[in-house]
C-alpha cells in the first residue's frame, strides 16, 4: 500500500522500485469508483463510520495530506470507514475495495498538492437553491483534526496571524450540539454572501496549511 504525503523523493530502482510500482497497481485495479464508495458509505451509516458521503471523505482526507503529522493508514482509515484492521490483510473483499479507493483518492489529492496545487478541488454537493454547501467537505476536515488536536495547536491559536488558514473551513462545521463551531454569525446580507462565497478560499487555504506544517512534518533527524 503506498500512502503519498510528503515532498517527492527520487524513484526508487531495482526490485524494490518495481515491487512497489506493482503493490500500487495492485491498489488501483482493487479499487470501487468513488461512486460505489459513496454508496457503500451511505449503507453502512449504522455503523456510524467517520464519513457517510463523499464530500465528508474527501475534506477528512485532504486534512491528512496536508496535517500537521504523517498517520499510518491503520490509524486513520479504519475510523473513516467503520472497519476493523484486519480488513487490510484480505484482498478480494468489498472493505478491501473500499480501503483501495480510500488510498487511491490519498495519493491523488496528494499527487495535486505537490504538482499543480491550482488543481486541487474539494468536492462539494449543492444545496437546493443550487449554492455550494461546503458544510460536508469541512466537517469531515474538521473530523480528521480531533484525534490529534494538540498537533493543531498552533493553527487553532487566535494570536497566530496564520490562524485564518482555519476560518474557511472552521465557520462552516459546528460542535456536537450543531451550534456554529465559530459562534454566532452575524446578521446581514454582507455575511450571507461571505457565507456563500467563503469555499473559494478552502482550496488555497489547504495548500498554504500543508506548506506551513512541511518544515515540521518532514523535518530532518539532527
Amino acid at each position: 500500500m503506498e500512502l503519498e504525503g510528503g515532498p517527492r523523493a527520487p524513484h526508487a530502482g531495482g526490485r524494490m522500485g518495481r515491487r512497489r510500482d506493482k503493490a500500487s497497481s495492485s491498489m488501483a485495479a482493487a479499487a470501487m469508483s468513488l461512486v460505489q464508495l459513496e454508496r457503500w458509505l451511505q449503507d453502512r451509516a449504522e455503523r456510524r463510520p467517520v464519513a457517510t458521503s463523499l464530500p465528508m471523505l474527501d475534506g477528512f482526507t485532504a486534512a491528512i495530506v496536508a496535517g500537521p503529522v504523517s498517520i499510518s493508514p491503520l490509524d486513520w482509515i479504519c475510523p473513516l470507514l467503520a472497519i476493523d484492521v484486519d480488513a487490510f490483510n484480505h484482498g478480494g473483499t468489498v472493505e478491501f475495495a473500499a480501503i483501495s479507493a480510500v488510498v487511491q483518492h490519498h495519493n491523488a489529492i496528494s499527487n495535486t498538492l505537490s504538482t499543480n496545487a491550482k488543481k486541487f478541488e474539494p468536492i462539494h454537493p449543492r444545496k437546493p437553491n443550487g449554492d455550494v454547501d461546503a458544510r460536508p467537505w469541512c466537517q469531515g476536515f474538521h473530523a480528521a483534526m480531533q484525534p490529534r488536536l494538540s498537533a493543531w495547536a498552533p493553527l487553532l491559536d487566535t494570536r497566530n496571524i496564520n490562524h485564518g488558514l482555519l476560518l474557511p473551513i472552521l465557520l462552516h462545521c459546528v460542535d456536537d450540539q450543531s451550534r456554529p463551531l465559530l459562534g454566532p454569525a452575524r446578521k446581514g446580507p454582507e455575511t450571507k454572501e461571505f457565507l456563500r462565497n467563503a469555499h473559494t478560499d478552502i482550496p488555497a487555504v489547504v495548500e498554504a496549511m500543508r506548506q506551513y506544517w512541511m518544515p515540521i512534518r518532514y523535518a530532518r533527524p539532527g
